[in-house]
């Protein structure tokens, strides 16, 4: 089968009442689903290390701090824990329909690696690397209509980079260069598929940055910080950009760095001029008072 039709044969499969959910799928599902969980509700297993997952831009300070003092990371809270639990959750589901509308799925979380630097792919489909992101509405129009191309704020891109670079020798890789990402909507159930090419420079630009990021954790002090940062409204205070507020290692970038509490989720403050009239909170996510 042909990878474009994914979606669409995914879509007739759901509407089809036939008793597609076999109990075969359903027995694979429910392995993949707990192995997944498993994962990542459990302990951590080995020290942290670098990944092809991570080959997006970084903060140099941040990933020396990411291997070299995990134990100072801003822990996740609980609802956070379960969010990316659902995300686990989608992404099993997105893989067993497409096994269940037909196409061919191998090559699930199998290792590659890229110059010292290993990752898991989700899976190939009909010969192709796949990985699939859950997102709310919002950011899933940037898979939709493409956009995420030119504003690829988490990185995604240049994982699929260092996925299809690890995988050149790879038989089961019918196209090498060419993968997708299969997003789904977890508010609203759409799907779509993003195809990414991988040309020459995006190559280059790949391994020079494993060569760099390697560099970095390989140093005995942290690099200079280099999280970007941007005005928070008219009142002189001045917050984390959207890359950096995800980084948990924010606090070791920016020791006074102060979160408050807006009804539109945290802002992490690095200077601030006027005090918002929200709550407060440190890393822990205990209230301050002051």
């Amino acid at each position: 089968m042909n990878i474009q039709t994914l979606i669409p044969d995914i879509y007739k499969t759901i509407s089809n009442k036939n008793g597609w959910f076999t109990d075969e799928l359903a027995s694979a599902f429910a392995d993949d689903v707990s192995k997944r969980l498993q994962e990542s509700l459990g302990a951590a297993k080995g020290p942290p290390r670098l990944r092809l997952s991570q080959m997006g831009p970084r903060c140099p300070c941040a990933l020396w701090h990411s291997i070299h003092h995990p134990e100072l990371a801003e822990p996740l809270p609980p609802t956070a824990e379960i969010k990316y639990a659902f995300g686990h959750i989608i992404e099993a589901l997105a893989i067993t329909l497409a096994k269940a509308a037909g196409h061919k799925v191998t090559g699930e979380q199998d290792v590659v690696h890229v110059d010292g630097v290993s990752g898991h792919r989700d899976c190939i489909i009909d010969g192709c690397i796949v990985d699939v992101k859950s997102a709310n509405s919002f950011s899933f129009a940037k898979f939709k209509d493409g956009s995420i191309g030119q504003a690829d704020t988490f990185g995604y891109l240049d994982q699929l980079d260092g996925y299809l670079v690890g995988s050149y020798e790879d038989d089961l890789v019918v196209n090498k260069t060419i993968a997708y990402l299969l997003a789904v909507d977890k508010t609203l159930g759409h799907m779509c598929l993003y195809e990414h090419r991988l040309d020459e420079n995006r190559q280059k630009a790949l391994l020079a940055r494993v060569r760099y990021y390697r560099s970095i954790i390989r140093q005995d002090s942290p690099p200079p910080c280099e999280c970007g940062t941007v005005p928070e409204g008219k009142s002189g205070n001045v917050k984390l950009d959207t890359r950096a507020s995800y980084s948990d290692q924010k606090h070791s970038c920016f020791p006074g760095l102060r979160t408050f509490l807006y009804s539109s989720g945290p802002v992490y403050l690095t200077k601030v001029v006027r005090k918002p009239d929200v709550i407060e909170v440190d890393k822990h996510g205990k209230k301050v008072y002051n």
